[in-house]
């Protein structure tokens, strides 16, 4: 694990981008990066509807999305609006 990227433990969810927001900080740079919903439902296999339910399984697979996250920001796969998704 890259210690100098650090994922400070907030998460919420980006209606208007259907996905769960967090962030990953870099050298004092604050990246953000998304999850879509519909990926976190497919690790779960259910509907999940209520938005705590949703940050309740992105939670649970936290670290997952953090080294996923990791290796898309030192791969430098930020899209267009410097953001990072991972699936």
């Amino acid at each position: 694990m890259n210690q100098s990227i650090l994922f400070p433990d907030h998460q919420e969810i980006d209606k208007d981008k259907h996905a769960v927001c967090f962030h990953a900080q870099q050298s004092g740079a604050l990246i953000v990066c998304y999850v879509s919903i519909d990926d976190i439902r497919k690790r779960q296999h259910e509907a999940l509807i209520e938005d705590e339910a949703i940050l309740a399984v992105f939670d649970q697979h936290r670290f997952d999305f953090e080294d996923l996250a990791e290796e898309a920001i030192e791969d430098e796969n930020f899209n267009e609006q410097g953001e990072i998704w991972v699936r």
